[in-house]
């Protein structure tokens, strides 16, 4: 990719022409003589192909001169999957920008949790995507604006300050040139629903007893910003808004939702209704979703004590249910191999099931090594009810937060009920958590994070790749030593011992976690079905 310039011209003009919904988030479309620009499926005329230009991110395309279009709405496709797939330092960049990053802590923060000069990480955001981090973080706002003012009924003062902006004026300026409407102008062009509907996407305000008192916080810009300080702004009220969110066809839910159902921690997590239900620990309080399968989308009802959060609880509940990925791309390697084609064949689609915290899932892979899935549910559910912080659920049978590291390095070892090298590993992970020498997040080298993991009492090449695949991300981890992976490997006449079927697995990269799933799969345990 040159100057953010998407460079297989003839490929994206295939897509266009074809109206490819695969390549939607992959790159945007930029229309000469109209001056907006599209996802690759917009169901207009395509322009001609002298009249196209390509760019990789919505934010090099307004940075261009271009607005979205109206009809296709480029900025609700899925997130590019090059990100997740990715462990440089442009795809990490960009999962933290999509975490708010440069919301709270500017450009400085961005680059400090990297470790590079602000200069240098604009620079290579600049060459591949064509916009830095100021303007990327801006796309992301306009994209939440709209889909507050869209989908509520907050007012346009609420709808700035929740997406993330300083001021109301730039809000406002923002919108129109980005769409090419004011924000009351996006709002009056929502069609008319029935009653039904308009009450499930209208924002509902929380029953006081559900949520600690709210205090205004004055916001104001954070350093690296552009914004112009002004006076403090008041944040809006709890709330409780209903979305859809977007994916790549096609999605089987059943090894997602089942894992997620089947070990669940009591009081953090659980189903209910058809639906996966958890808390959410987010930068300016906390909140409860919970997410539904549905044949185009995944319906998320989400929970806000602070609407600044929001941008982040979408990205963290999309990174959780492997939203972003390609399917296709992903499927279409592993049936290369003629003994996992059958399975892929049979349910296509699988994702990784991921989390919305990493270091919780760290915690809870050291909780279950080597006993059941029902005893690791157990000691963490004992762990949350002691240390962590109490919620209120009127709607289900959610209770507390999952427990902070700096929280779970205070707890008594020897009141853990496990066996003594276990307690050494768990002390050293959550002290090295909770002082900052371990981060886990998904600004981490994913090799780099292995190998201090790695240097921790008790853990194996199992705990490391688990943490890899489902907290890290890394969709190409690979667990050639759980049982299994191996009953599957020998069932399907794979090979069965690590060594032999790591050497097979090569041909399966770089999307060995996929392929893990695909092998689960073949058991009969309750990750693999959807709950009833």
């Amino acid at each position: 990719m040159l100057n953010g310039m998407y460079t297989d011209r003839e490929r994206c003009v295939r897509a266009v022409q074809s109206k490819d919904a695969r390549f939607d988030g992959w790159f945007f479309t930029a229309v000469l003589t109209t001056g907006i620009y599209c996802r690759p499926s917009c169901p207009v005329v395509a322009p001609k192909p002298e009249n196209m230009v390509f760019h990789a991110s919505a934010a090099a395309c307004q940075q261009a001169g271009f607005r979205a279009c109206k009809r296709c709405r480029p900025d609700t496709s899925p997130g590019s999957p090059e990100w997740n797939r990715r462990a440089d330092l442009v795809a990490r960049a960009m999962r933290l920008i999509a975490d708010g990053v440069v919301d709270r802590e500017g450009v400085p923060g961005l680059a400090g949790r990297l470790g590079y000069s602000t200069r240098q990480v604009e620079r290579q955001l600049l060459a591949e995507l064509g916009a830095g981090p100021l303007a990327l973080a801006r796309a992301q706002r306009a994209q939440t604006a709209r889909l507050l003012v869209e989908s509520t009924q907050l007012s346009m003062a609420d709808v700035a300050f929740a997406a993330g902006f300083a001021s109301v004026r730039t809000f406002n300026d923002t919108v129109r040139e980005v769409f090419a409407l004011s924000p009351t102008e996006l709002r009056a062009r929502v069609p008319k629903r029935n009653d039904t509907t308009a009450a499930a996407l209208r924002t509902r305000p929380v029953p006081l007893h559900a949520l600690p008192p709210h205090t205004p916080t004055p916001r104001t810009p954070p350093p690296g910003t552009t914004e112009t300080p002004g006076a403090p702004i008041v944040t809006p009220a709890p709330a409780t808004l209903h979305l859809r969110l977007p994916f790549r066809a096609p999605l089987n839910p059943d090894n997602l939702f089942g894992h997620l159902a089947a070990t669940a921690v009591p009081g953090v997590e659980e189903w209910r209704d058809g639906a996966y239900r958890r808390t959410l620990r987010l930068p300016y309080g906390h909140g409860i979703v919970g997410l539904a399968p549905r044949p185009d989308h995944i319906a998320c009802r989400l929970t806000l004590s602070d609407l600044r959060d929001l941008t982040v609880a979408i990205s963290r509940c999309r990174r959780m249910l492997d939203l972003d990925a390609d399917p296709v791309a992903v499927d279409d390697q592993l049936r290369t191999d003629p003994l996992l084609a059958p399975l892929v064949d049979k349910a296509p689609g699988r994702r990784v099931p991921r989390t919305v915290d990493e270091a919780e899932f760290a915690v809870r892979a050291v909780l279950g090594q080597q006993v059941s899935t029902a005893a690791a549910r157990t000691h963490a559910a004992r762990l949350v009810t002691e240390h962590g912080d109490p919620v209120d659920d009127p709607e289900g049978g959610l209770t507390h937060l999952f427990p902070t590291p700096e929280a779970l390095a205070g707890v008594d070892p020897g009141s853990l009920a496990m066996p003594g090298s276990r307690r050494t590993t768990f002390t050293s992970l959550v002290e090295q958590l909770a002082d900052g020498r371990l981060r886990l997040g998904v600004e981490c080298d994913w090799e780099e994070t292995r190998a201090r993991l790695l240097g921790l009492p008790g853990f194996g090449p199992w705990t490391v790749d688990v943490i890899a695949m489902r907290a890290l991300g890394d969709p190409d981890a690979f667990l050639p030593t759980d049982l299994g992976v191996r009953r599957a490997a020998q069932q399907l006449g794979l090979p069965s011992t690590p060594a032999a079927l790591t050497a097979r697995a090569a041909g399966w990269r770089p999307w060995r976690a996929y392929a893990v799933q695909y092998l689960w799969a073949t058991d009969s345990h309750p990750i693999n079905f959807l709950p009833a």
